[in-house]
């Protein structure tokens, strides 16, 4: 699935390590994971069947989906039509529990 960065700290982060001192090896790790599995998935319905993932809906937020990089920590994304078809958006790491 094609996929963009909404924040070049987070495309640094992916790309090149680079900022990975603001969060723990665990974290980056698992990001870093995480993209390669919505890079590897045909459409948003290959991120649904993963039950690992935790994928859902924001309830505060439209349009806006979370994806479990563990316990406390999300990975938001969005989805966003263009002429090839539908592509994600990853928006930010969130610490769900605001520390």
């Amino acid at each position: 699935m094609k996929f963009r960065f909404a924040d070049s700290k987070l495309e640094s982060l992916y790309l090149y390590g680079t900022g990975s001192e603001r969060y723990s090896q665990g974290i980056v790790e698992a990001f870093i994971r995480r993209v390669r599995t919505i890079e590897g998935a045909k459409d948003e319905r290959d991120l649904r069947a993963l039950k690992s993932l935790h994928f859902e809906k924001l309830k505060s937020e439209r349009n806006r989906y979370s994806i479990r990089l563990n316990k406390g920590w999300r990975l938001i994304l969005t989805f966003e039509k263009d002429e090839d078809g539908k592509a994600v958006v990853l928006i930010e790491i969130n610490n769900h529990y605001g520390d």
